[in-house]
C-alpha cells in the first residue's frame, strides 16, 4: 500500500491511498470532532460540494478523494478570484437550512439566528478549480457547529492576515463574494477567541509542549494587535 500526506486542507493525520482518504483524529475532544464531521459530511451531501463518506470507524473515517486544488496554493495566482470564492462558499454554506441539520450532541441546536459555521473555515480547507476557481469540495468539518457566521469569515481573514500579508490589500473580495461585511470589531473578536481558543487546545493536547503554546501566544498578541 502507497498512502500520500495531504497538504494544506487536511490534517497531518490525513493520508490518501487509490482515492480514499483516510483521516484519524488526534488530541483532545477526538471523538465529539469526529461525530461533528461525520454528522456534517452526511447530512450536507445533498446540499455542499463535500467528500462522501465511505468509512466511519472509531478514530478515523474514510471519504472520496475530491477534485481541484487547494485555495492556499491558488492564492498567489489570483488572490482576487480564490477569495471571491471563498467568501460565495461562506454565503452558501452560511444560507443553509441548519434545522434539518442539529443534533443536541454534534452540531448544538438551532438556535435564532445560529447558521451551520465550518470552524475552521478558509482557502485552506477549499478545493477549488483551477480554471474557475469555484469551490469543487469544502474539507475539514471536524470543527463544524451551529453559531455565529462572521467566526467562519474572520478565520479566513485571520489566514491572510497571519500567512498571507502581503495579500491584505485582496480581502474586501472576500466580503463581496459573501455579499456583506461584518463590523472590524466583531471580526477582530472572533479571530481573538478563535486563537485563545488555539491555545487552549494546545495545552491540553500537550501541555509539555512550550513552543506550540509560544507560538499561539505569539500569535494571539500579534492578532489582538491587526488593525482593519
Amino acid at each position: 500500500m502507497t498512502e500520500e500526506r495531504l497538504p494544506h486542507g487536511y490534517t497531518n493525520a490525513t493520508r490518501h491511498d487509490h482515492g480514499v482518504v483516510t483521516k484519524r483524529y488526534l488530541g483532545p475532544d477526538a471523538l465529539i470532532r469526529q461525530h461533528a464531521e461525520v454528522t456534517a459530511l452526511r447530512h450536507l451531501a445533498s446540499a455542499l460540494p463535500v467528500p462522501a463518506l465511505i468509512h466511519d470507524d472509531v478514530g478515523q473515517i474514510g471519504t472520496a478523494l475530491m477534485p481541484g486544488r487547494p485555495g492556499q496554493e491558488l492564492l498567489e495566482l489570483d488572490p482576487d478570484a480564490v477569495l471571491a470564492s471563498v467568501g460565495r462558499t461562506a454565503a452558501l454554506l452560511h444560507g443553509l437550512d441548519t434545522t434539518a441539520l442539529a443534533t443536541p450532541e454534534a452540531l448544538g441546536p438551532a438556535e435564532p439566528g445560529t447558521v451551520l459555521v465550518h470552524g475552521d473555515f478558509g482557502p485552506q480547507n477549499l478545493l477549488l478549480d483551477p480554471d474557475t476557481f469555484e469551490a469543487s469540495a469544502i474539507v475539514d468539518w471536524e470543527f463544524a457547529h451551529l453559531g455565529d457566521g462572521v467566526l467562519d469569515l474572520a478565520w479566513a481573514e485571520w489566514i491572510i492576515r497571519t500567512h498571507h500579508p502581503h495579500l491584505v490589500d485582496a480581502l474586501p473580495n472576500l466580503f463581496q463574494g459573501y455579499g456583506a461585511e461584518p463590523t472590524w470589531g466583531r471580526r477582530q473578536a472572533a479571530m481573538v477567541a478563535k486563537c485563545e481558543w488555539a491555545l487552549d487546545f494546545v495545552t491540553r493536547w500537550a501541555p509539555d509542549n512550550e513552543a506550540a503554546r509560544v507560538q499561539w501566544r505569539e500569535r494571539l498578541e500579534v492578532t489582538i494587535s491587526f488593525t482593519p
